[in-house]
């Protein structure tokens, strides 16, 4: 068992090398039974993860990260600044044009993030050659990382449920390391939300029953990366121009107004990812989607659930220039999910009835 000065060296040691790998936050939380692990239950009790069937397998591993480390008595929290000098996309208007959501311009951050977790924990091996128990996730494992980061002083969990940090805004991705180590540990993060509720009304699907809470099976995030199959009629309409993502309960977020522009080099917007011309994008075919796509957060939609969405952006597009193109599906019998959606489109588009 080492002392509390040793416990300092070590924590500062750890924290200084984080800033210099490019995290731009960095936190220590204690493993404890937060309030949050019990909400996380009750939400997953009224069916609120949609499709996400692995966040609902063995919620108790999530709740008690022990379960996983045994030993565990810490949790170190990273972050990185992924917000660059770009519109938001609520001031893009080209019915043309579709949207991605800013974190999937650049590099796919799973790499990004989990490259650096390991030389952090390279540097710590070094101080301890002795040895130490631990695991690391980049949004991959049991987790419930949000309320880490929320009690290591990276930010508080906002009512739009994204970590939210006075300084930098919520334009962050997280990873942690779970260990045995003893360290010294940061205070929680203060709420700072207040009597706003911009991200609450703002959100065009209604995802959010009640401020803090999110039903992922109205989110657009969920149905344009998550969900596999069929998005509802009921739906479409209010996903716009979104094709993978949405930025919106982030873009109206007050936090985010003077969010620092870091221009992190891993995160510089790919040529045509930035406001994508939809006609372009409906013309991939497998290869151009991989080609296109390499190492980008995007392909976990696969090919087919893109240009899903792709059709949905250009039946609320209202562009009749459009219907050539999506009369083109009509004949996809091989994926009949590209079908169904281009039928919705060509009717959004030309008035006329549609039936499921």
């Amino acid at each position: 068992m080492i002392g509390k000065e040793e416990i300092k060296s070590l924590t500062l040691s750890i924290k200084g090398k984080a800033l210099k790998l490019g995290f731009d936050l960095i936190g220590i939380s204690p493993i404890a039974e937060f309030p949050e692990n019990q909400k996380y239950k009750e939400w997953l009790s009224k069916g609120y993860e949609g499709e996400m069937y692995y966040m609902a397998r063995d919620p108790e591993k999530r709740a008690d990260v022990r379960i996983t480390v045994p030993s565990a008595k810490s949790v170190i929290s990273c972050a990185v600044n992924y917000n660059t000098d770009v519109p938001y996309s609520m001031e893009f208007e080209d019915n043309k044009r579709g949207w991605i959501s800013r974190y999937a311009w650049g590099e796919d951050y799973h790499d990004v993030i989990r490259g650096k977790l390991k030389l952090l924990l390279d540097h710590i091996n070094e101080m301890l050659p002795e040895g130490f128990n631990h695991r690391f996730y980049v949004d991959t494992g049991p987790v419930l990382e949000k309320v880490f980061a929320k009690y290591s002083g990276l930010g508080w969990i906002g009512k739009n449920t994204c970590l939210i940090n006075q300084d930098i805004g919520s334009w962050i991705f997280v990873g942690e390391i779970i260990t045995d180590l003893e360290l010294e540990y940061d205070n929680s993060a203060v709420d700072r939300c207040g009597t706003c509720t911009r991200c609450l009304d703002s959100c065009p699907t209604n995802a959010f029953p009640e401020p803090y809470v999110i039903d992922s099976n109205r989110c657009i995030s969920y149905l344009t990366i998550e969900l596999k199959g069929d998005i509802s009629p009921e739906l479409r309409d209010g996903m716009g121009n979104n094709i993978f993502g949405c930025d919106i309960c982030q873009d109206v977020c007050p936090w985010n107004k003077k969010a620092e522009v870091k221009n992190n080099k891993e995160f510089i917007p790919r040529d045509g990812l930035i406001n994508p011309l939809l006609s372009e994008l409906l013309d991939l075919d497998e290869e151009e989607f991989r080609n296109k796509f390499k190492k980008s957060p995007i392909k976990r939609a696969k090919r087919k659930g893109f240009l899903r969405n792709v059709l949905i952006a250009m039946g609320n597009s209202g562009d009749k220039d459009n219907i050539p193109r999506l009369k083109r599906y009509l004949g996809e019998e091989k994926e009949p999910l590209l079908k169904r959606h281009a039928m919705w489109a060509i009717s959004k588009i030309s008035g006329e009835d549609f039936v499921e």
